[in-house]
Formats: structure tokens, sequence, C-alpha cells
């Protein structure tokens, strides 16, 4: 199964619907060039909804650092939504499950975009 990535816009956040394998080659390639792109288009709050993503490997787990420091330096913001078990236990083996927010729950994850906007440079959480 190839990978296929739906995006839709919710407010400001574009979310990224994942369907398929986020493996070496054209699927991971295809990830990697989308989210160099997207924050030069704009798009600088970009939810990854990983519900329907069979398969990670090495090359998709780069991918995915990547494109969350490629977002970061750009001022961007990349989190994560809806794991499956497998990129879960994945991510938490990587120890990558620190690097990223992880949402199980889409609405909470929008809103968490609202809230860093909200606090003022220089403000204490």
């Amino acid at each position: 199964m190839s990978l296929s990535i739906n995006i839709r816009q919710m407010n400001d956040v574009s979310v990224m619907d994942v369907t398929g394998r986020i493996t070496l080659g054209d699927d991971a390639r295809t990830l990697r060039d989308m989210l160099l792109t997207m924050p030069k288009e704009g798009h600088k709050k970009i939810l990854l909804n990983l519900a329907e993503a069979a398969y990670i490997d090495s090359s998709g787990l780069g991918v995915l650092v990547s494109g969350f420091a490629s977002m970061t330096n750009q001022g961007g913001q990349l989190k994560l939504l809806n794991l499956t078990k497998r990129v879960r236990d994945l991510l938490l083996i990587t120890k990558l499950f620190t690097v990223f927010e992880v949402f199980d729950d889409e609405e909470l994850a929008l809103r968490s975009f609202a809230e860093v906007a909200v606090q003022a440079p220089g403000a204490v959480a």
C-alpha cells in the first residue's frame, strides 16, 4: 500500500491525514517534501494524523524528526495525532516520544496550537 496524504484546513492548522506506510523510498520522500514545502507556503501549524499509518520504518522516523526540526527552525509547529500502537511503541523505544507533542484527540490537538499562540513572548507558563 503506497502512502497517501490528504490535507485539510482547520482554521490556521493544516491537518495531514496520512494513510499507508512511511518507508524508505518514494513514500518517505513524499512526506519529507511536503513537510519541507508547507512552511514555505505559509503553513506553520501542522498536525500529522497517523491513525491510518500502518507502518513506519527508520527512514520514516527520520522524516518525522527532520520535519519537526525544519518546522521548528522556520517558526512553525509539528504535532502528532492518533498514533497506532505500533508507531507509539516505536517512538517510545527510540525515545522520540519525548520530542513530539502527541495527541489522541483532534480537538485537544487543535486547541493546543491556539494556546501556544496566546502566550506572550517572555511570559512564564
